[in-house]
This record gives structure tokens, C-alpha cells and sequence, in this order.
């Protein structure tokens, strides 16, 4: 192995966890949610390999584009919607979903003629509070929509804010309040994302929106991919570049904040804040030496992290290293650095080299 830091992403792992997604939603059509780069995955990559899926939703019409400048002719749904009148006419050129979130969407969309009407879905606000309509003119938004002839179809949605806690209570108030709101209205209607899926099952409708669970990541406050019969997709992986020997009180890394408890050994890994290791992961984080754990000692820096090696006094400069993935989830790493899966994820950098296995 060269000291270059690899993503290696599993492809197999990735349709096990569309099948884990069709498993647990029999009844419901999939939107794989595939922004941000596919979770910092590769979204080109990543759409291939979901071709199984209904659909696929994106964050913004420019990662739509690119989909769509790539080949890729399945259903789009761009979760942002738009912004100004131009860009309703890409959504219509290229076969594009909006989501409607607020009413100056609406009075946009009146105010434009499409040659080519386009589908589109309006989002509910049931309490997350970050988009969507009023609950309370659901319908009259509705009514809006179903009357304008650029628009072809309607779809309902909403967006949970507390399914990856099992025991809030909000998941059910959000359900009660959408369902009072669509009440009377005949359309397809989509609520569930991965939390949604795994844990609260009067969530899956029509469709089902998939997100980290593809990914071989639980949803869930406190989860773990196992848990949920998922498997990791992306496993990062580096090596030693040095394996250095230290006397007890020696100080190591930045601001001598680390101290040796005694004489030892410390590993030097070829991987930093620069790959899109997290910064302020704590000193025990675990890595996996040749497959063993062992704990991350002092701060992390640009381009090297530095292990403690009492338990692989054998390790020796170029053997492997995994920093999240296979053998280790990254649901812990992030718990160690008080963040979540979702921004590691999405934070491993462009110097890093990404290698797609099937």
C-alpha cells in the first residue's frame, strides 16, 4: 500500500442496502437520495449502481443537471426546488421535479407558461420548520398547483425532524398533522426517510426517501450499521509512515498536549483534517491497525494522524490502516468527534483516491 489515503467504496454493499431499503418498505416506491455527491460517495458512481430505485433526489438543480448531462433519464426530484423563473424553464427542458416549499414558488410557476408542464411536489411543514407550507393552506396551495397548466402532477411530502429518536414524540404529532392536511386530496403522497423507514413504519407512503441508510449508515441517536442489518460502503483506508519510540513523559503532536505514560511506541498515519479526517476527534478515537484497534494519541494534524501502538508492537511502516468502514463503524468515529456520520461522510476531501470495487 502507498501512504496515498484510499475511499473504498463497495458497490455490493450498496445494493444490499437498497435491498435492506425494499425490505423494510415492501409497499413503497424509492427515491434514493443521492446529494451532496452521493453522501460524499460519487453521485454519477453512486446513480449507476442504484438503478434499481424509482427515483433519485438531489439537493440542488445543478447536481440535477449533472445527472441528467451524465444519462441518467429516471424521475429527478431537486429537494430545494427553485429560485427565480429561469430555472423553472431547466426543470422543464430536463424533465425535472421541484419541490414546492413556499408560496413565492407558487405565484413563480403562475407566472410562467411552459411548453412542457412539469410534475412537481409540495412540501408540508409538520414541525421540522425549516421548509414547506403551513399545514393550514395545504389545500388552498394545492388548489393552486392543480389548476396552473404547467403543472402536470402533485405530489404530497413532508420531512420528519426526529425519527432517529425512537422515543420523541414528534415523529407521531408530524404524521397526525400531515395527514390532516392532505385529508380529502388524491395524490401520492412521500414522509419516510431512513429513520422513517427503519422505525416508524405508518411513515411509508406512496414513496420512501432513502438517504444515509443506503449508505450503509444507521439513522438512529446512538446506531450502528449492524443494528439494522446494513453494510458500510465507504471504508477509508491509509497506512503507517513511521513508527517511531518514545520515553515515558515525552510530548507529541501540537501544543504537547499528549503525554507518554511510559516507554512506547507511536504509529504515524498518513491521514489529517486535509483528507477529511475529523479535526476534533478525541485522543482514544479507535483505528484499526492490521485489523487491530488501537487508539488515536494527540491532536489531529493537516495530513497525519498519530496511534498508539502498545497493542501492535509489530506494526511497522506501510501496514494498513482503516480509519472508518469495514470493522469500524463510522457512526463511532463520529461520536468521537462530536459530529455526525452524515459530515464525514461528506467532508473526505478531492486528494484522497477513491476506488470503486463490485
Amino acid at each position: 500500500m502507498t501512504s496515498v489515503v484510499e475511499a473504498h467504496i463497495n458497490l455490493k454493499a450498496l445494493r444490499h442496502n437498497l435491498e435492506r431499503v425494499r425490505q423494510a418498505a415492501p409497499n413503497s416506491k424509492i427515491m434514493a437520495v443521492i446529494k451532496a455527491n452521493g453522501y460524499g460517495h460519487g453521485m454519477l458512481q453512486i446513480a449507476e449502481v442504484l438503478e434499481q430505485a424509482d427515483a433519485f433526489a438531489v439537493a440542488r438543480l445543478s447536481e440535477a443537471m449533472q445527472l441528467r448531462q451524465a444519462g441518467v433519464e429516471k424521475e429527478i426530484v431537486v429537494l430545494e426546488g427553485f429560485q427565480a423563473a429561469n430555472d423553472i424553464i431547466q426543470f422543464s427542458q430536463h424533465d425535472l421535479q421541484p419541490v414546492i416549499h413556499h408560496l413565492f414558488q407558487i405565484e413563480l410557476l403562475q407566472q410562467t407558461r411552459l411548453e412542457q408542464p412539469i410534475a412537481v411536489w409540495l412540501k408540508i411543514d409538520t414541525g421540522m420548520h425549516r421548509m414547506g407550507v403551513a399545514p393550514n393552506i395545504t389545500k388552498q396551495c394545492w388548489q393552486q398547483l392543480h389548476g396552473n397548466e404547467s403543472v402536470a402532477a402533485i405530489r404530497l411530502m413532508t420531512h420528519l425532524a426526529s425519527a432517529d429518536d425512537l422515543r420523541s414524540e414528534q415523529t407521531q404529532q408530524q404524521l397526525a398533522t400531515f395527514d390532516q392536511a392532505v385529508a380529502g386530496i388524491d395524490a401520492e403522497t412521500g414522509i419516510a426517510n431512513s429513520a422513517g423507514i427503519l422505525g416508524w413504519p405508518k411513515s411509508q407512503r406512496d414513496w420512501v426517501r432513502p438517504g444515509l441508510m443506503l449508505y450503509g449508515v444507521s439513522p438512529f441517536v446512538a446506531g450502528r450499521c449492524e443494528d439494522e442489518k446494513l453494510q458500510p460502503v465507504m471504508t477509508l483506508v491509509s497506512c503507517l509512515i513511521a513508527v517511531n519510540h518514545f520515553k515515558q513523559g515525552d510530548t507529541i503532536g501540537y501544543g504537547a498536549s499528549w503525554v507518554c505514560p511510559e516507554d512506547m511506541s507511536i504509529g504515524v498515519v498518513a491521514c489529517g483534517y486535509g483528507d477529511g479526517y475529523p479535526r476534533h476527534a478525541v485522543p482514544d478515537t479507535p483505528v484499526l491497525v492490521n485489523g487491530q484497534r488501537v487508539p488515536l494519541v494527540a491532536r489531529v494534524s493537516m495530513d497525519t494522524i498519530c496511534v498508539d501502538l502498545r497493542q501492535q508492537p509489530d506494526a511497522t511502516v506501510g501496514d494498513p490502516v482503516v480509519l472508518w468502514g469495514e470493522g469500524l463503524p463510522v457512526e463511532e468515529v463520529a461520536q468521537a468527534a462530536s459530529t455526525i456520520p452524515y459530515e464525514l461522510l461528506c467532508s473526505v476531501t478531492n486528494r484522497v483516491s477513491f476506488h470503486y470495487i463490485s
